[in-house]
């Protein structure tokens, strides 16, 4: 009998063993694929782009002159932005002075994300090169190809790259014609465009004029050609590449404001800042409304000339002097601004919209590049721009 009871005890210890250990391996395979999950999200996940910095001890004197220059201009000039400088790639200096919110006092940094104003052209520029290269378009193209009911004819996309289009002011049409209370976006603007009955100041490739409403209609053709948005393709093909992870394109009717997104500022009264509202004007992208970081612009510029993009040919396209078709040259490429004063080529664009002061310059013989964002209606961006090449150059060898 007791040889019994110990073999039925002995065989339900066996049972309730194997039902344990059952359960517990059915618990414990969650666990595992959870796991695995982690680490396949990791292997997939994007590697960013660390940038090269020189030494303190290389950087420690021009570092202490640019300083004091800084401090200077936020006293006297009422300068609230960021400053990043390279030499052959690499961070010579990078700071920030002022604030980012004046209301609630918190300090710019290296974070703090600029609307880029008119400095968005050049990746408009690129699009429309990244297009071609794709056999998408031809620069030879007309806007009506893409557009019939466009109402200029015979307007080249060549022509709207170098500002030769002769296209009336979208910024004039919007604040007299536009009459809802939604500022249009570019699909609207394009299509009113077409009932507006504005004329153009001249015949297509006349002459060189500024014009804003000729990159954003070529804004238009990107979304047209690509059949994203403007925002997504350039995220898609120029952000996502160069992991500019702070870099977008923002339109405020549709839009939300993203983390470190900075609004603009004007002096009031001599003291005070007021903030500068948005306009009718503000929907629109392509001439405008690209917003990034200064270490973002860095690896915009180097990833652009490195051909991480484009080709050598599409980038020396965009980097020369355009014509007239009358032969007469004048000192703009596709998206940028062409100075070849005493031989010495300088690539820049500067940017200027709803308090945002902007400008990106490379000195393509000294290899520098100086970025300078801010956000108070800083004014004197060309002065500020040669002051800090002077002290580069006198105070720092790579």
């Amino acid at each position: 009998m007791k040889i019994k009871l110990k073999y039925f005890i002995g065989l339900f210890i066996i049972v309730v063993s194997s039902f344990l250990l059952s359960t517990n391996t059915v618990k414990a395979t969650p666990k595992v694929a959870l796991k695995k999950t982690i680490i396949d999200s990791i292997i997939v996940k994007e590697p960013t782009i660390i940038l090269e910095r020189y030494s303190k001890n290389k950087t420690e004197k021009v570092s202490h002159k640019l300083d004091s220059l800084l401090k200077k201009i936020h006293k006297r000039h009422d300068f609230n932005g960021s400053i990043l400088i390279a030499k052959k790639g690499k961070i010579v200096y990078q700071n920030h002075i002022g604030y980012a919110d004046f209301r609630k006092k918190s300090s710019l940094n290296e974070k703090s994300v600029y609307q880029l104003a008119s400095v968005s052209k050049q990746f408009t520029a690129a699009s429309i090169m990244i297009l071609k290269e794709r056999n998408q378009l031809k620069l030879t193209d007309t806007v009506t190809k893409y557009f019939p009911k466009f109402p200029f004819k015979n307007i080249t996309i060549l022509q709207l790259l170098h500002h030769t289009s002769g296209l009336p002011n979208y910024f004039w049409v919007a604040e007299n014609k536009w009459e809802k209370e939604k500022a249009p976006s570019n699909k609207e603007m394009m299509k009113f465009l077409e009932t507006s009955k504005v004329s153009t100041f001249f015949s297509p490739g006349r002459k060189f004029d500024y014009s804003n409403t000729g990159y954003f209609v070529l804004a238009s053709i990107i979304e047209k050609i690509s059949k994203m948005s403007y925002s997504n393709f350039v995220e898609s093909a120029i952000f996502k590449p160069l992991k500019m992870s702070h870099s977008f394109a923002f339109s405020f009717e549709k839009d939300t404001v993203k983390s470190n997104q900075l609004i603009g500022y004007r002096l009031y009264r001599g003291w005070r800042h007021r903030t500068i509202p948005s306009t009718v004007n503000d929907a629109i992208v392509g001439d405008k409304n690209i917003y990034a970081t200064t270490q973002d612009l860095l690896k915009w510029v180097n990833g652009l000339n490195s051909g991480k993009l484009i080709s050598k040919e599409s980038l020396d396209l965009m980097y020369t002097k355009g014509k007239t078709k009358y032969g007469r040259k004048f000192p703009y490429g596709f998206g940028f601004r062409i100075n070849t004063k005493n031989d010495a080529k300088i690539i820049y664009h500067y940017g200027k919209w709803n308090g945002f002061s902007t400008g990106i310059t490379q000195y393509l013989e000294e290899d520098l590049v100086v970025i300078i964002l801010e956000h108070t209606s800083y004014r004197s961006m060309d002065y500020l721009n040669k002051k800090i090449r002077n002290i580069v150059e006198k105070n720092f060898e790579s």
